[in-house]
């Protein structure tokens, strides 16, 4: 069971993701915002992305947006992820390119707790997701 604290912090990624989420076009070839992502990193750090659907494929999800302005703020350590899904849903889980780009991350990368669930708040590691990482021996 997460204590109140836990659930708070849960709480707060969850209305930043909610804050920016949306269907947007924004051309004909362009649909952004129907996922939205919200991540907190090791130094409390809120970062949030949206999907970024294109007719080519040269896309992103929203979880590697949110990470995209990780990086661009200067910070690369995940503590907590979470997304919210096209129906307005809470506890989707990142696909595996975005799984593999986190792992990349850091080290500590199988810590990463994402949410899975947002009536008891549960939670799934990250290395959960990922067994057997192929790139583990070579990050530390």
């Amino acid at each position: 069971m997460k204590s109140k604290e836990e659930i708070a912090v849960w709480e707060k990624l969850i209305a930043a993701a909610r804050k920016i989420h949306g269907e947007r076009k924004i051309s004909p070839f362009i649909e952004a915002g129907s996922v939205s992502a919200a991540l907190m990193t090791e130094k409390g750090n809120i970062y949030t992305g949206v999907c970024i659907d294109t007719a080519c494929g040269l896309g992103m999800c929203a979880e590697r947006s949110a990470i995209a302005a990780m990086i661009s703020a200067g910070e690369h350590e995940i503590k907590k992820i979470l997304c919210i899904m096209p129906d307005g849903s809470c506890g989707g889980t990142p696909c595996g390119a975005c799984r593999e780009f986190m792992m990349q991350l850091s080290a500590n990368a199988p810590a990463i707790e994402v949410l899975t669930d947002t009536e008891s708040f549960s939670t799934v590691a990250l290395g959960e997701m990922v067994p057997d990482w192929w790139g583990k021996k070579y990050i530390g």
